[in-house]
């Protein structure tokens, strides 16, 4: 991975959609490689870029010729390690797998959970009105750490760590960098956790982590493939809601009249959720192999090739959205690529939304206006949104 040419005839590029500046703000690279065409090869790092809405979705919902099975990140190592998870597995072991995981999170599942999920966003937010606090820390952190972190059930040993774990674990997906590495041996920290600290005996009974030892002992999915399961939960559920939530906070700041319309009609909020997703994609790419010769839009994709989608770049083509870089929370955006699209659709979607609408519900009631104080931009290889965000929700 990494090395292999384009062909004469491929659009190319030299940008570098990973170095510091781009990551913090990508959106003109997106804009110059959605130009560039359907997919364009990427100089810097040997793979191709996947930034326009048709593409992405194209290639999510094609497993066939874009497997995840080789693992659908950016250098061989972490696609070694997480191989066999949900993420990185096809067909009949993913189906099972995914079964496992999403048994909890389907929406009936999940509705006796609504009450107690919206009174914790209510206790939040009656703790922050009137004063300045860091969004990130006393507003955004609350939901997926207390209460997720209860429900997937692990040893109360570890778990502060957890957060910490799901930023460095994504950050391994890059392409190989001293950004990425430094980030690896945090990773096997995490990977010793759920190897030897999530297991039977030491977990909560009767939640989610357990369900999948007790799936295991019934042979619906491999032993051996519980531990990186155990990342299934651990990973995806914290950081990405985190910066979903905290990241809204600083749209409806930057956009006032927005959060005027929430505050005036509740029934925007389930679009203004899927908004914030859309316009500040927690999650800006996962990559796939390029499993035989594919041609997409009159560019052919050799087989043994690596293709990076980039959501954040879908989610703001103008060929699929009308001024995609306006946030506009009566926007029909629905179809956003923020929780990827295809058979590896986030599994967590309908928790997120759960979150986020609780969220959003509190805030509405309580908070007239948010007063931006100060920010700083996490500096990430994949995940999009803030390390701190100080702000003051006024009354």
């Amino acid at each position: 991975m990494g090395t292999m040419p384009a062909r004469d005839d491929h659009p190319r590029s030299a940008v570098e959609v990973y170095s510091d500046q781009a990551l913090l703000d990508p959106w003109h690279c997106y804009r110059e490689l959605r130009d560039a065409g359907p997919v364009v090869f990427l100089e810097r790092y040997g793979m191709y870029a996947a930034t326009r809405y048709s593409v992405v979705d194209h290639i999510l919902r094609t497993p066939d010729v874009f497997p995840s099975g080789e693992g659908v990140m950016m250098n061989d190592e972490m696609n070694s390690v997480l191989r066999g998870n949900t993420l990185c597995s096809d067909g009949d072991a993913h189906e099972a797998n995914r079964r496992v995981i999403l048994r909890p999170l389907r929406p009936p599942a999940l509705r006796p959970l609504q009450e107690r999920i919206r009174a914790e966003a209510r206790m939040v937010v009656d703790r922050v009105v009137g004063r300045r606090v860091d969004a990130v820390v006393e507003i955004a952190q609350h939901l997926p750490v207390t209460v997720v972190s209860d429900l997937v059930g692990l040893p109360e040993r570890g778990r502060e760590r957890m957060l910490v774990w799901a930023s460095e674990m994504f950050n391994c997906f890059g392409p190989m960098s001293d950004r990425t590495r430094s980030s690896f041996s945090v990773l096997g920290e995490m990977m010793q956790y759920a190897t030897d600290e999530a297991v039977p005996g030491k977990l909560k009974p009767g939640s989610w982590a357990e369900a999948v030892h007790d799936a295991a002992g019934r042979g619906e999915v491999a032993p051996e493939a519980c531990p990186v399961m155990m990342i299934d939960y651990m990973g995806p559920s914290l950081d990405t809601t985190i910066f979903a939530i905290s990241s809204a906070i600083w749209l409806f700041a930057n956009h006032p009249e927005q959060w005027d319309a929430v505050r005036a009609d509740r029934s925007l909020i389930p679009s203004a959720v899927n908004e914030v997703l859309r316009i500040e994609s927690p999650i800006q790419d996962f990559s796939r192999s390029v499993a035989v010769d594919h041609e997409i839009d009159g560019v052919r994709l050799p087989a043994g090739a690596r293709v990076i989608t980039f959501y954040g770049a879908g989610n703001r083509d103008e060929r699929r959205y009308v001024d995609p870089d306006s946030f506009d929370v009566r926007r029909d955006a629905a179809d956003h690529l923020g929780f990827g699209a295809g058979p590896h659709q986030c599994v967590g979607l309908n928790l997120a939304k759960l979150e986020m609408r609780a969220v959003f519900e509190a805030l509405a009631d309580r908070v007239r206006a948010f007063e931006l104080h100060h920010e700083e931009r996490a500096l990430h290889n994949i995940l999009r949104g803030f390390t701190r965000l100080e702000v003051t929700p006024h009354p």
